[in-house]
């Protein structure tokens, strides 16, 4: 009698041995420090303008470093005692709707993600209407005219308080939330307020943290609702500020002093702005960047 010995199965081979996965791989890197290259040569090349030379700047010289290095239009909008009101007046307009959002939105989010809630469908199907039709311009202007909300903070808080493609983000990552959590809470004692002060937003700092991140740099960069319902330079925010030193609109300012200020103002202004304008969301993003990726995934995606 013979005995067949057992044939040995083969182990499939690990896909990073394989030469697809290797071409993948390599293609990969490639394309994606292309968009990394792409992505980074616009913000640099604009760092590079706003410290160089007017010469240099009109004989498109600058590229990636700085030539001709000046300051004079740093100087320029900096030491405009009016900038840092309106930067001011940004930080407090961004500080105020930012909170107000979160708390409309939040709020609204976690009511929707209630399937057993009476009237769901119409409360969602109005936030959904107001995502592809709205009055328009003439009627908003109108409505917040007609409330004696121009020249407020309130013009600029108010009328973009709730985004419904946060809002639906919120409600999908809420809905994606065991329930059982809740109804244990509820059988401890706690009630709607205290469940979702006290489990459900611990539970969701990733997705809240993107959301402020929404909020903050949307109403951060708004300049046309200011420019719209705000007469009063001393009311503007820095946007407003650095659109009318951009279009030589800003009053009360020395720019045509001499000639040659003149010319290194108007050669790199833009850049001077973009660069002043950006920085503070930059130096925020690293904080919140490791709850940016998995806050939009959780809310979007539904285990």
């Amino acid at each position: 009698m013979t005995v067949v010995a057992p044939r040995k199965s083969r182990r499939p081979r690990r896909p990073q041995s394989t030469r697809g996965y290797r071409v993948f791989q390599s293609v990969n890197t490639i394309v994606l420090i292309g968009v990394v290259v792409l992505t980074v040569f616009p913000l640099v090349n604009i760092v590079a303008r706003s410290f160089s030379g007017e010469i240099f700047i009109r004989s498109g010289q600058v590229n990636l470093i700085p030539k001709g290095f000046n300051l004079t239009t740093y100087h320029r909008v900096m030491s405009d005692s009016m900038f840092w009101t309106n930067y001011r007046n940004t930080v407090i307009y961004t500080l105020v709707a930012t909170a107000i959002s979160m708390v409309l939105t939040t709020c609204y989010a976690y009511v929707l993600s209630k399937r057993h809630l009476r009237g769901r469908t119409a409360l969602a199907g109005i936030a959904l209407f107001t995502l592809f039709f709205n009055g328009g311009l003439i009627p908003n202007y109108v409505l917040v005219s007609g409330l004696g909300l121009r020249n407020s903070i309130w013009a600029i808080v108010l009328p973009n308080a709730i985004n419904v493609f946060n809002l639906l983000v919120m409600k999908s990552f809420f809905e994606s939330l065991p329930e059982e959590l809740e109804e244990a809470a509820a059988v401890d004692g706690l009630n709607t307020y205290q469940i979702l002060l006290r489990i459900v937003l611990p539970l969701s700092k990733a997705v809240i943290a993107t959301m402020l991140l929404f909020y903050a740099v949307s109403f951060w960069n708004s300049w046309f609702s200011a420019f719209l319902y705000l007469d009063r330079s001393e009311l503007f925010p820095v946007t407003v500020y650095l659109r009318n030193l951009i279009a030589g609109a800003t009053g009360g300012s020395d720019v045509t002093t001499a000639s040659e200020t003149a010319l290194q103002i108007a050669a790199n202004i833009q850049a001077v702005t973009i660069v002043l304008t950006v920085l503070p969301i930059m130096l925020v993003y690293p904080f919140i960047q490791r709850y940016f990726v998995s806050g939009v995934m959780l809310g979007a995606v539904k285990g």
